[in-house]
Formats: C-alpha cells, sequence, structure tokens
C-alpha cells in the first residue's frame, strides 16, 4: 500500500510539473509572440494630382434704389433683362441662368432710420445665378462686367465665381494606390536600414482627400481658381520581421 501510494504521489508530481512546464513555455511563447508583434514601423505615404475644375458658380447680386417702389422694381427688372442678355450673348446657355428671389427693404420701416431715408426709401435687391460646365468662359466673362456697370448696372461684390471639381471620386483609387505605394516604398527602406523585412500590414488609415489651389496666392482660395491640387497622405503601420 505505501508503494501504491508513494508511486501516486510522484506521477502527480510528475504531472503538476508538466502543467507547469507547458504553462510557462505558452506563457513564454506568447511574450515572445507579442514582443514580435510590438516590432512595427509607422510610415506615411503621400499621393498628389493637378486638376481643373468642372463646373462654375457665379452669382451676379444687383442692386437698385429710390423712393418709389415701382420705379425701383422696374429698374431691377431692366437691369435683370441686360444681365442675361450679356451673358447669353456671351455664349451662356440661357438653361444656365437662374434668377433668384427678390429682397425689397424699406427703410422707414426700420426703427433706426438712416439720414436722408426719404430719398432713397427703398432698396431692392436680386442674384442671377449662373451654374454652367463653362468655367473658362465664366473666368473670361468675370473680366468683363465692367461693361454691365457702364450700362448703369449696379453690381454687388460677391466674391466671383467659385470653381468646382466633382471628378474626386474617379481619381480616388490612382491616388491611394500612389499613397499606398509610396507608403510602402519608405516602410522598406527603414527595414533594410535595420536589417529586418515587412511582415504585414498591421494598421492603416487612407487618410483625408483635400482641394488645394495649385497656386499660393494671397487672397485667393481654393474657390477662386479654375487649376488645383488634390492631395492625400495615407499612414500605414508595417510589422518588422527579422
Amino acid at each position: 500500500m505505501a508503494f501504491l501510494r508513494a508511486r501516486s504521489s510522484l506521477i502527480g508530481a510528475a504531472l503538476i510539473a508538466l502543467g507547469m512546464l507547458g504553462a510557462g513555455w505558452l506563457i513564454g511563447d506568447g511574450f515572445q509572440k507579442g514582443r514580435a508583434a510590438e516590432r512595427y514601423v509607422t510610415v506615411k505615404g503621400l499621393a498628389e494630382t493637378f486638376v481643373v475644375a468642372d463646373l462654375a458658380i457665379w452669382p451676379l447680386r444687383y442692386t437698385a434704389t429710390g423712393d418709389d417702389l415701382n420705379q425701383v422694381q422696374a429698374k431691377i427688372d431692366a437691369d435683370g433683362a441686360e444681365i442675361t442678355a450679356f451673358l447669353t450673348r456671351e455664349g451662356i446657355a440661357a438653361e444656365a441662368i437662374a434668377p433668384q428671389r427678390v429682397e425689397v427693404t424699406d427703410l422707414l420701416a426700420q426703427a433706426y432710420r438712416p439720414e436722408g431715408a426719404a430719398s432713397n426709401r427703398f432698396i431692392i435687391a436680386q442674384t442671377i445665378l449662373v451654374r454652367t460646365e463653362q468655367v473658362d468662359l465664366v473666368a473670361a466673362l468675370n473680366r468683363t462686367t465692367g461693361e454691365l456697370v457702364s450700362r448703369g448696372v449696379v453690381l454687388v461684390d460677391t466674391g466671383g465665381p467659385t470653381y468646382v471639381f466633382t471628378g474626386l471620386n474617379a481619381i480616388k483609387p490612382q491616388m491611394l494606390a500612389e499613397a499606398s505605394a509610396n507608403a510602402r516604398e519608405a516602410a522598406a527602406q527603414f527595414a533594410a536600414d535595420v536589417d529586418g523585412t515587412l511582415a504585414g500590414i498591421r494598421r492603416a488609415s487612407q487618410g483625408i482627400f483635400e482641394i488645394l489651389p495649385r497656386d499660393a496666392a494671397p487672397g485667393i482660395g481654393e474657390a477662386g481658381q479654375i487649376d488645383k491640387k488634390v492631395r492625400v497622405v495615407s499612414t500605414i503601420e508595417y510589422l518588422l520581421g527579422r
């Protein structure tokens, strides 16, 4: 009996020892894998391309003043017809021209009346909105609006046309591929410098696409330039092998 008990104790101790050894191996292996997973490099890949706006949005805002509402309205109507004739004569399609709502201000109806309000009681403003793909034509006409002013049209400065690039979705795949290739090249160079290899992607972020002005001109933002630059920066973490 004593022999059997001793044998059972010996077997039990051996099993416990094997279990501890196995647990230690698993913990050690997991630690090594965890340390291996910590070996990575973060790189950024840049892609840029130049594009041209394919849509122009041009608000032409004009006003008229006077003490007789009917006369002021008649002046606004005449100026609207003058602007429309100017645009169509120069080649803007009629369907690209859209008059917006009329805005009427009665100075005598305001709590604080400016001096001389009685002689110019009514102010009427209206906007004609041009929305067209004839971008170059709009840019050219924007430089000749003095012709309208010489004919008595009182134009309000609205900042000029807005030029829009609508083809971003079409160029996204190619730009992302270029950014990814750029990032991988940088990661491969780093891995070579530390005598390592690339062992796959740990994490990736494609980044945000930006549409920027091609030329950084003072006072002229992206919306005011026909020529633009599209930019994206992808951030990728590569695992490093030995």
